[in-house]
């Protein structure tokens, strides 16, 4: 596609990132994670990690709420504990959006099923800073 078409006005610019989101459905999982994550092996990643820290977890959940349509999140208990305030960051963020935070090791193994559609790896260098969300939809 010739870069002078594109004139997207909101939300991420990146190409695989706006097709994976435009392609969920209601239920379906988006795991945004750490540059630490496990990522199970076939399942799709949209790797954004350019280096330590770029770009920021919170950054990158901003930027997928734009258009991505949440009724819940998932997130490590360790989360809360152990991320020096991004977990703040993200309550501030998910206004509203019910969170569950369940064990590190049992957030991996949910992220390995199937209603996980796609995993968004940051740069983001924080322990635990990663998130499930589960997509709503933006009618009755």
């Amino acid at each position: 596609m010739d870069p002078q078409r594109r004139m997207k006005k909101i939300g991420t610019l990146n190409t695989h990132l706006s097709w994976v989101i435009a392609g969920m459905g209601h239920l379906e999982r988006l795991v945004i994670c750490d540059s630490g994550l496990p990522i199970p092996k076939g399942k799709r990643v949209v790797d954004l990690a350019l280096a330590p820290n770029i770009p920021r977890f919170i950054d990158t959940l901003r930027v997928v709420l734009e258009e991505l349509e949440v009724e819940g999140a998932v997130v490590a208990e360790e989360m809360e504990r152990r991320s020096n305030g991004v977990y703040g960051q993200l309550r501030a963020t998910l206004d509203g959006v019910p969170v569950l935070a369940i064990s590190h090791e049992a957030f991996k193994q949910l992220s390995a099923g199937g209603d996980v559609v796609a995993f968004v790896r940051t740069g983001e260098a924080t322990p635990y800073a990663n998130v499930m969300l589960i997509s709503g939809v933006t009618f009755g």
